[in-house]
């Protein structure tokens, strides 16, 4: 149906809308956006979308009458009344939303952590704006893929130390169109920038202070490294264990997994004497270089998220040093050291692992 006549309430109904929405959008405040494509403000599960219109810009549609959109080929009323609704869209402040879920079903709000929701398919690249220029704003753009991921598991290894501004100059279609960029990828990517706008959205910007962003378990690791350096004495096995080593093999199980974790644990003795990789690989019934191959990601992994850690593991050690602290009093703290910043990566004999916590 072509709507070279208005006739129908129906029609005049929709003529007075187009008319209304174009007002709008000529005003100056929103000359921003005239210079943008229609599709900028179309989502993915959008019905009937006017596809002959969607890569002309809002100033070249609102400087053509009703009467020409209507007589354009391949639009009929139903692709009017879309893009009369895209251009609805265009007045908001807002960039348009759907729940991150499947077409058609709404969403149910998720469990913390719960990622499994998210739908990149449907981030509009109006959406995709926003998110970037939190990170802008925040001037986060420095920060590592790797560092703020919710979990290293889904992010590729060869991405963990690409800083986030690396995709702020490019559109979500571009990023698609990027070598080696495939689907895990796009949507790991996609759902850091939204988790960090999520997370940043509503906080202030204080000229006085800076904001740093870092996975949950460094702050408190780093206040109590800082209070032990600050006071003589040698923490007990157990202040070892709860301040410092769980924390950081919990942080280890979510990025690296549960095996990675148990061997790490099963390393440093947490729940028996520390166990060799010989008997380790036994248990598992891989080879020695494989048990090698996993533990390696322990030093992977905490390098990433926590690139200062080096740092504080050598002031403590030169603490402990200057204090004359036994084998026997630094003997989980020494296993953990190695295990995270090891000095060499060669098999180590089951008496030399006795014997140096290698």
């Amino acid at each position: 149906m072509k709507m070279a006549k208005h006739t129908s309430a129906e029609d005049v109904q929709l003529l007075s809308s187009f008319e209304e929405v174009r007002r709008t959008l000529l005003d100056e405040r929103f000359a921003d956006r005239l210079s943008r494509p229609l599709a900028f403000w179309a989502l993915p599960n959008d019905r009937r979308l006017p596809l002959a219109f969607l890569g002309r810009t809002l100033g070249e549609l609102l400087n053509s009458s009703f009467e020409e959109l209507s007589k354009t080929p391949g639009i009929g009323q139903k692709k009017i009344i879309s893009l009369v609704k895209l251009l609805h869209r265009a007045t908001s402040d807002q960039p348009p939303t759907v729940p991150f879920g499947v077409e058609g079903v709404v969403a149910q709000p998720a469990a913390p952590g719960d990622k499994s929701t998210f739908n990149p398919a449907i981030v509009s690249e109006a959406l995709w704006s926003q998110w970037r220029e939190t990170v802008r704003r925040h001037n986060v753009g420095t920060e590592k893929l790797g560092r703020v991921a919710s979990s290293l598991r889904n992010l590729p290894t060869v991405i963990w130390d690409t800083p986030l501004s690396k995709y702020l100059n490019y559109t979500v279609a571009e990023i698609r169109e990027l070598r080696t960029h495939g689907e895990k990828r796009v949507r790991a990517v996609l759902e850091i920038f939204h988790d960090l706008h999520e997370a940043l959205s509503g906080a202030g910007e204080p000229e006085h202070l800076s904001l740093r962003l870092t996975p949950k378990f460094v702050p408190h690791v780093e206040d109590w490294i800082a209070d032990v350096l600050a006071h003589p004495g040698i923490p007990t096995p157990e202040e070892f264990r709860e301040k410092l080593v769980e924390p950081l093999l919990n942080q280890l199980e979510v990025d690296a997994g549960e095996i990675v974790g148990q061997l790490a644990a099963g390393r440093l003795g947490l729940n028996g004497p520390p166990q060799s990789v010989r008997l380790q690989a036994r248990n598992l019934g891989v080879t020695r270089a494989r048990i090698y191959q996993l533990l390696d990601e322990c030093s992977k992994v905490i390098d990433v998220r926590w690139p200062e850690g080096k740092l504080q593991f050598d002031a403590l050690a030169l603490k402990f040093a200057a204090e004359g602290a036994t084998f026997e009093k630094l003997q989980l703290f020494e296993a953990l050291r190695e295990l995270l910043y090891p000095n060499k990566h060669a098999e180590v004999a089951d008496s030399a692992f006795a014997n140096s916590l290698a």
